[in-house]
């Protein structure tokens, strides 16, 4: 057993950040990740990092922007404690030698983002995330930090007390990558995930094959809430044939879309008629497929991003790493033609409840970046926000998990925190199958710390076994009808019947998951085990992401529904919460705190 005072799981830019900052309040921190920290999917964001520096912005105008965006489903304590810590950090970044980009003057530049009132997005040319991934795991190497790279973490070490708010994370169990063995990490003080998004439960996404929710699921089966799962972001610039991402930023420099017709649509066809591309990101998604639905795309798929007018010079010098994708990736010069987009899954709004702490209701679990849910981005996530979540968040994590001083979070979680029950319509298509346990507390009534450990470690250990030993179907199988109904049915727009569709198509596959096998019986470097206990992950996702799809009967973000073409704050403003509970979800909500530290913010129209 491997014992550290703080455990992050994940080595991104949340998980690096996290470390980083319980190491610096004295404690002993690991970092666990399946992936060694540089290959993390942090380092494929392209855009930039909001912060109010500039003299004529300030925080109060970034959580304005935020709240809005949010359409008015971020919890304004989380907001503002974001966007009053992020120009600290991104000082800090820049102390570290996060190599910005620049003016003449020697200042940080800052570039136009859809949906901000002001250009207060930094950035590092058109490799923001790969720039402060590598700074911050200097900073990682610099403390001598443990990192125990390619070790996937299976389960979470918690205790089975019946109330939630009484359980207690003691620890994790990984399996090392390189030796097939199944260990326990016992954490002292507090075990931090910080494992990305869930992009793999859609087959056109921006995410890397590792992104496969591991971090949601771990805390679902240990009974710890998923707050407001439905609300997916689809990118709407990605390349067709990938969904490889191309930046916000082409627009924030000034690109622009066009359809078949060559029209700027966002402006001729009236969907955002002051900021155009530059309106939020649920918002021209939504108006490309339109523009595609109703006969004005390119080929039936997919419409223009053009910043040919932008000159090679400003191209090369801001956004050089498009060019290369688009060449690369669907054969066009950038400099010469428009490149093809179309709208991809590319970010979790919901996630694991936690605090403005980043911490759980479950004692000694915390969790941050795209894992978590405090939530800051609400029903769509401004671009540029993402990136010093990861900062503020992951700092605020690392710090508490570590003892420091911090000041009691005024977000409440847990089931304590309900205002109303929620009716799981179709409850007979979710849950458990054939008498599974899906939870993750120990057997028995364990509460030593080092006795919750080694009874995950020995449950883990059986299940490896199983996979190994039986004869089924491959998991990949599983995973390509998951990833064919999310996509089909739980996309940019959403039907009542498509939605159930996807939870009897999630149904099915859970009960064909009951069958999987592994066929490699090779203990070392074993992908195909691997991807079989994600695919666990991805299926526990698509279900909670379906169920509060189903669930919200209005329009708010990213969430579409067909038959409810409006905002309806009189009834749904809530956040909608989903537990595991004795082999099934429950679903319940809790109110949308907008009671900020000087004004309380007011719903108005979302318009751009």
């Amino acid at each position: 057993m491997y014992e550290h005072d703080v455990l992050v799981v994940g080595a991104g830019g949340a998980g690096l950040r996290a470390a980083i900052a319980a190491h610096e309040e004295g404690a002993d921190v690991a970092l666990v990740s399946k992936l060694h920290p540089v290959r993390s999917h942090t380092g494929a964001a392209e855009g930039g990092i909001n912060a109010a520096l500039h003299p004529e912005d300030s925080w109060e105008l970034h959580a304005y922007d935020t709240i809005k965006g949010s359409d008015y489903l971020g919890d304004a304590p989380a907001v503002e404690t974001f966007a009053q810590d992020a120009p600290e950090e991104v000082v800090q970044l820049e102390h570290w030698g996060m190599p910005f980009s620049r003016e003449e003057d020697g200042r940080v530049s800052q570039r136009p983002f859809g949906g901000l009132s002001h250009p207060r997005t930094t950035y590092a040319g058109a490799e923001t995330g790969h720039h402060l991934l590598h700074t911050m795991y200097d900073q990682v190497v610099k403390r001598g930090i443990e990192v125990y790279e390619e070790w996937h973490v299976l389960d979470l070490a918690v205790t089975d007390h019946d109330d939630v708010a009484d359980r207690e994370c003691h620890g994790v169990v990984a399996y090392d990558i390189a030796s097939g063995e199944v260990e326990g990490f016992r954490a002292a003080d507090g075990v931090i995930l910080a494992t990305g998004g869930p992009g793999q439960v859609y087959d056109h996404t921006t995410n890397a094959v590792a992104n496969t929710g591991d971090g949601y699921a771990m805390a679902y089966r240990a009974g710890v809430p998923l707050e407001d799962m439905e609300f997916v972001q689809f990118h709407p610039t990605t390349l067709p044939s990938t969904g490889v991402l191309i930046s916000e930023g082409v627009r924030g420099e000034g690109g622009i879309l066009y359809n078949d017709e060559e029209e700027r649509f966002m402006f001729e066809h009236g969907y955002a008629n002051n900021e155009g591309e530059l309106a939020s990101r649920d918002v021209v998604s939504r108006a490309e497929l339109t523009e595609v639905n109703e006969g004005r795309g390119i080929e039936d798929e997919y419409v223009h991003l053009d910043m040919r007018h932008l000159g090679e010079e400003r191209i090369l010098d801001r956004l050089e790493n498009i060019l290369h994708l688009a060449e690369d990736f669907e054969g066009v010069d950038g400099l010469e033609e428009p490149m093809p987009v179309k709208p991809g899954q590319h970010y979790q709004m919901g996630g694991v409840e936690v605090d403005e702490n980043g911490q759980t209701c479950v004692d000694g679990l915390y969790a941050a970046g795209e894992t978590a849910c405090v939530s800051l981005h609400g029903a769509n996530r401004l671009g540029g926000n993402a990136l010093p979540e990861l900062l503020v968040y992951g700092a605020r994590a690392g710090k508490h998990a570590a003892g420091g001083d911090m000041k009691d979070p005024e977000i409440e979680t847990g089931p304590g925190a309900k205002s109303e029950d929620g009716n799981l319509d179709a409850a007979d298509l979710v849950g458990a199958v054939g008498g599974s346990d899906q939870s993750a507390v120990a057997d028995g009534a364990a509460v030593e710390p080092r006795s919750v450990v080694d009874a995950t470690v020995e449950r883990a250990r059986e299940r490896v076994e199983r996979l190994l030993e039986a004869e089924g179907i491959n998991h990949a199988h599983v995973r390509d009808d998951i990833q064919e109904t999310m996509t089909a049915n739980v996309n940019v727009f959403r039907r009542e019947e498509s939605l159930r569709e996807a939870l009897s198509d999630l149904r099915e596959a859970r009960e064909r998951y009951q069958h999987v096998a592994v066929s490699d019986p090779s203990r070392t470097y074993n992908t195909d085990l691997i991807h079989t206990i994600e695919t666990r992950n991805v299926l526990d996702v698509a279900e909670a992401i379906t169920v509060g799809a189903l669930a919200r009967e209005e329009f708010r973000g990213a969430h579409w529904r067909e038959q409810y073409q409006y905002r309806d704050d009189e009834n749904w403003l809530k956040h909608t919460m989903l537990t595991w509970s004795a082999g099934s979800p429950e679903l319940y909500f809790k109110p949308v705190v907008l009671d900020g530290e000087d004004k309380t913010y007011e719903p108005k129209e979302r318009s751009y």
